[in-house]
């Protein structure tokens, strides 16, 4: 009597793997589409000047404070707070580690906490500014822009919707002694599945800029979507 062959599994497993690395190349692709009427401000037009500025790691937005200010809210409330600074440099992040400023080698195990631990509360950063972004970062850890006044509507709106508004106002979680920047509790969650530059992405796509989520996970491609953005721009432009 024969006996019959165990059934392979290579066929099923070679499926497995394509798909996995099918679904992988379709998140590194996926674009999340944007707005040129929010995005592109054209320079005779009303318009508000923006810059991200990069570290080489997280990335900030600098945003006038006039413009804040006058847009009213609980956002503008919490501006009118800080110190003097006509700039507003606004960044998100894990409410511990990205507040602390001691030596990241004495860090680490509270960054893998930030990482890996689901559900970990996080902050909105304000931080006023007395100088010129253009004086504090150089042209190759910035870029600036203009969004339209709609576009400045829908960005600062997203930003004011991550504020934690549970007692009917904007409410400090932390603060740096010697430091003017202010550390507004985020109603947002910190992990490895939502880092502080897939916040910033976020902001900008809601301000109309095509963003790629996975990408995001780096500052650069926060960059890179912007001078993307402004190559798509200049031939109707031209």
């Amino acid at each position: 009597m024969k006996r019959r062959r165990p059934r392979t599994r290579s066929g099923l497993g070679a499926v497995i793997a394509a798909a996995a690395v099918g679904l992988a190349g379709a998140l590194w692709t996926w674009t999340e589409p944007g707005d040129r009427a929010l995005w592109t401000a054209a320079s005779d037009a009303p318009g508000v000047e923006l810059h991200l500025l990069d570290n080489g790691f997280h990335t900030d937005l600098a945003v006038p404070r006039a413009a804040l200010e006058a847009r009213g809210g609980p956002l503008a409330e919490a501006v009118r707070s800080l110190p003097t600074g006509d700039w507003i440099l606004i960044g998100w992040g894990d409410a511990k580690f990205y507040v602390e400023q001691s030596p990241i080698g004495d860090r680490l195990p509270d960054g893998a906490r930030a990482f890996f631990r689901p559900g970990n509360p996080s902050v909105i950063m304000l931080d006023p500014a007395r100088r010129d972004p253009t004086e504090l970062f150089a042209e190759d850890g910035r870029r600036s822009f203009r969004v339209t006044p709609a576009g400045f509507e829908s960005l600062t709106a997203h930003v004011e919707a991550s504020l934690d508004l549970s007692t009917g106002a904007p409410r400090i979680a932390a603060a740096r002694a010697g430091d003017d920047a202010r550390f507004f509790a985020s109603r947002e969650t910190f992990s490895i599945a939502h880092l502080c530059n897939h916040w910033t992405a976020g902001v900008l796509n809601a301000a109309g800029l095509p963003v790629r989520p996975f990408r995001s996970v780096v500052s650069s491609e926060l960059m890179a979507a912007i001078d993307r953005a402004e190559l798509d721009r200049a031939p109707s432009g031209a």
